[in-house]
């Protein structure tokens, strides 16, 4: 393994960011991290690169203790705030990265891909949002790392940018990277990941596939005026099927018979509940994240 998180505790004062965390990230294979702003995802990443010292837990980043200097030249990352040079020339700040590696990737090719190219010899600080994360991602990834650590790297970026990103993302994964990957757009992990990892509350919720967490069987999703979690056991028994209840948000696993559908109509008909929305069909892992974590604002 790449990675290995053991009962890994992070305080900040009274508030645990990382509560006993336990994960591994499969050598040549990319992990997504998903969860709500507050879960702990960008604190494992500061972690895994030594910028942040655990309260307690052990932490193994390539056989290794993460602050140890022999990483440096073996792991990419690319923080939310990258702390980059923000007065030096894009290219130049690129090219003096790729100086302190022994086989960097061709510069051109990558500003190429990246569309870095007119953006050369303007100050880092005169990027668009967009470009500074395309700029970030060619600094983490120009040393042909081992593992790649990226916190959010498609945020703000539009539709092209995106799928340039995806691309590069996957050949990364095809030439053996490891890659752990944070984001909010659980679309994006469901189409790149070998393996999920859903954190709330510095806890893992549940890891798996995405098919392992998404599940094969059909089911029904119904989003209603009021918190349906004291009737779950209630609905359990007139259904007679697992029903998973969130705020506001019923799953009812099976198939939906027209039977189900007329029970849960007169359910809700006879509690006084209105039905907002009713959807048939496979969960996303959107609803599986949601199911996990809540639906409620943090």
């Amino acid at each position: 393994m790449s990675l290995v998180a053991s009962k890994l505790v992070v305080r900040y004062g009274r508030h645990e960011a990382l509560a006993g965390v336990n994960l591994t990230a499969p050598t040549g294979r990319l992990t997504a991290l998903l969860g709500p702003n507050g879960a702990g995802k960008t604190t494992l990443v500061e972690c895994t690169v030594g910028l942040r010292q655990p309260t307690s837990g052990t932490l193994e980043v390539l056989g290794r203790a993460p602050t140890d200097r022999a990483l440096r030249t073996r792991v990419g990352v690319m923080l939310q705030d990258g702390g980059l040079p923000l007065a030096a020339p894009a290219g130049y700040v690129l090219r003096h990265v790729a100086a302190m590696h022994a086989n960097p990737r061709d510069l051109r090719e990558l500003s190429d891909r990246l569309g870095l190219g007119p953006l050369w010899r303007r100050p880092v600080r005169r990027l668009s949002g967009g470009e500074r994360q395309r700029f970030a991602l060619a600094t983490a990834l120009v040393g042909r790392p081992e593992l790649v650590l990226l916190d959010e790297p498609t945020a703000g970026l539009d539709p092209q940018a995106r799928l340039a990103v995806h691309d590069l993302v996957r050949e990364l994964r095809a030439d053996g990277a490891t890659i752990l990957l944070t984001t909010h757009l659980t679309h994006e992990a469901a189409e790149l990941a070998d393996h999920v990892v859903v954190l709330d509350a510095g806890r893992v919720r549940a890891s798996g596939t995405p098919q392992e967490l998404v599940g094969t069987d059909r089911g029904l999703r119904i989003l209603l005026d009021t918190d349906p979690t004291p009737f779950r056991a209630e609905l359990e028994t007139l259904l007679r099927v697992p029903v998973v209840a969130s705020p506001r948000l019923l799953e009812v696993q099976g198939t939906p018979t027209p039977a189900v559908l007329h029970q849960v109509t007169g359910w809700a008909r006879d509690r006084d509940v209105r039905i907002l929305e009713l959807a048939a069909g496979h969960r996303s892992l959107e609803d599986v994240v949601l199911a996990l974590t809540g639906r409620e604002l943090r």
